[in-house]
């Protein structure tokens, strides 16, 4: 899919601030593993607020700070090559949500330079 337009999958991956994998942020060696596997590429963004399965409140609000915020990683890519990194990223997860849905590219390309 690199540098083209058109059908594609989202993932995104729903995950706690506090997880880890092999002794770093878990977000982070998502994206890692991501990048060593030549996807498109990946955003991670810091919510503010969330629950999971759990239904335990996170919030970055002062009177309840939690230091377990919601994080999400979002990757595009082309269904087959998310597909074939899934079961790398579920053997990494403790926890968490994973989801797909189809996309429709219209660009994808680098800053000029």
């Amino acid at each position: 899919m690199h540098g083209l337009a058109g059908d594609g999958t989202l993932m995104r991956i729903h995950i706690g601030e506090r997880d880890k994998y092999d002794g770093k942020p878990l977000h982070a060696a998502i994206v890692e593993l991501l990048r060593s596997r030549g996807l498109a590429g990946a955003t991670v963004t810091r919510a503010i607020m969330g629950y999971g399965a759990t239904a335990r409140l996170h919030t970055d609000s002062v009177l309840r700070l939690s230091l377990d915020l919601p994080i999400v990683v979002e990757c595009v890519d082309a269904e087959e090559k998310i597909q074939a990194v899934l079961p790398d990223i579920d053997a990494m997860m403790g926890g968490g949500l994973i989801t797909l849905e189809r996309v429709h590219v219209i660009a994808y390309r680098g800053h000029a330079q």
